[in-house]
């Protein structure tokens, strides 16, 4: 199937021009699949569905949710989609569809509908109206089914082949997205199509992409290493999952942002499981495993990823260049919410899984660099920062790149941040 066959790529692309045919295909495409008759198709308003679309319909009398994750050229790419058996099979929660479709440019998902909330939809009124209560809760939640990732991982971790590691889908998520899905051609994919030849607006500030891209950048007065070309250079290289194969693979779910997470209720007590498996695996880049979560559940929030149109309500930014050097000056911190989910994502995940690694001579001497530059790709590649490219504002554009870059350069001169700050929390050489 082309590209241009991919009746999910045309539903998104309707999606955003015209709803009501969106849903008349999305309708046509259950029924061919599944023979469901969909009645009441509704596409839901979700800014989370960055590179996806979800929504309900009603068939036979019973209430659906489904989603679908379309990734530009997929239809090209090797390995299978849509693994929810793998995990549940580790010992993973994780919501099982009642129908599934893996074909190429066809990949959806249908689950009964459920009346539980996101994860990320309850965050995000916390961000919004902290509440002291909710918020031990939800951290209290995210603990135990951080546990249970930490032993699911290390019951699982084993040596893996180049060859295991390269049929993975999570490379879809980081590497593939420097690379052209069809030609091979690097740089290129969402790299050469949101950045490269393009303009960078800032707050007071226009830069051409070639000199954004080898500025020093100076965050709040910290200096870091290395800049954003450097570090799209050292991602393309050095995330390739032909290198990727030294640090063991695991089973799991790979994309475990709180979007796709459910937070449900059992006994009284907030539980959390998984949903959208379309990237998991069972040789997954040890290193690369929760990348994915910590980026987009902590450091992505709050507002700044997501919101930017609310984002300027609340935080601002300054922009200088001079001599080679961008200053950026934002008014953005991590919320002690989130900087509590990053600390219990580091203890409960991060650092027994290294210190397995380790012990298991997995763990390769860059480590930190493998985990910095995939937390790099983790904002850059999702969607394109760049202010009026789409959704994001120079203020909100600012705040962005200035978290990428901490993400995934150290400081010049040994400053600590919140980056080095986690990474040294977890270091098993501590």
């Amino acid at each position: 199937m082309s590209q241009t066959d991919s009746r999910t790529a045309e539903i998104r692309r309707l999606a955003r021009t015209d709803e009501p045919a969106a849903c008349r295909l999305l309708a046509a495409l259950l029924h061919d699949l599944f023979g469901l008759m969909a009645e009441e198709v509704a596409l839901n308003a979700d800014q989370y569905s960055l590179n996806s679309l979800n929504g309900f319909f009603r068939a036979g009398g019973e209430a659906f949710f489904f989603k679908f994750h379309q990734e530009e050229g997929e239809e090209a790419m090797s390995g299978e989609y849509y693994r929810a058996d793998i995990l549940a099979r580790a010992g993973l929660p994780v919501d099982q569809p009642v129908h599934m479709s893996a074909l190429p440019g066809e990949q959806i998902l249908v689950y009964r509908r459920r009346s539980d909330p996101r994860l990320s939809d309850v965050l995000r009124a916390l961000d919004l109206q902290p509440d002291a209560a909710a918020e031990a809760e939800a951290i209290a939640a995210q603990a135990d089914l951080d546990r249970i990732i930490a032993r699911v991982y290390l019951d699982t971790l084993h040596p893996v082949t180049a060859r295991q590691v390269a049929a993975e889908p999570i490379h879809r998520l980081f590497h593939d997205r420097l690379v052209d899905p069809v030609t091979g051609v690097r740089p290129g994919g969402r790299y050469r199509s949101f950045y490269l030849g393009q303009t960078v607006e800032l707050p007071g500030v226009q830069l051409a992409w070639d000199r954004f891209a080898a500025a020093r950048i100076v965050v709040n007065g910290v200096a870091y290493a290395r800049s954003i070309g450097e570090l799209f250079a050292e991602a393309l290289d050095r995330l390739d999952p032909a290198r990727l194969a030294n640090c063991g693979g695991l089973t799991a779910h790979g994309d475990a942002h709180n979007a796709n997470v459910w937070f449900g209720r059992r006994d009284g007590r907030a539980v959390l499981s998984f949903f959208d498996p379309a990237f998991a695996g069972e040789h997954v880049p040890a290193l690369l495993a929760e990348v994915k979560a910590t980026f987009h559940n902590c450091l992505a929030h709050p507002l700044w990823l997501y919101d930017p149109a609310e984002l300027g309500r609340h935080h601002t930014a300054c922009a200088a260049y001079a001599d080679g050097v961008l200053a950026l000056d934002t008014s953005w911190r991590l919320s002690p919410l989130r900087r509590a989910l990053l600390r219990t994502k580091g203890e409960l995940v991060w650092k027994p899984l290294l210190a397995a690694l380790r012990d298991r001579g997995l763990l390769p001497a860059e480590w930190q660099r493998v985990i910095r530059l995939a937390l790099f790709l983790c904002p850059t590649l999702v969607m394109n920062l760049r202010a009026g490219a789409a959704t994001h504002d120079a203020t909100s554009s600012a705040i962005a790149f200035s978290v990428a870059v901490m993400a995934g350069s150290e400081p010049a001169d040994g400053a600590e941040d919140d980056l080095t700050a986690f990474l040294a929390a977890i270091d098993p050489g501590a």
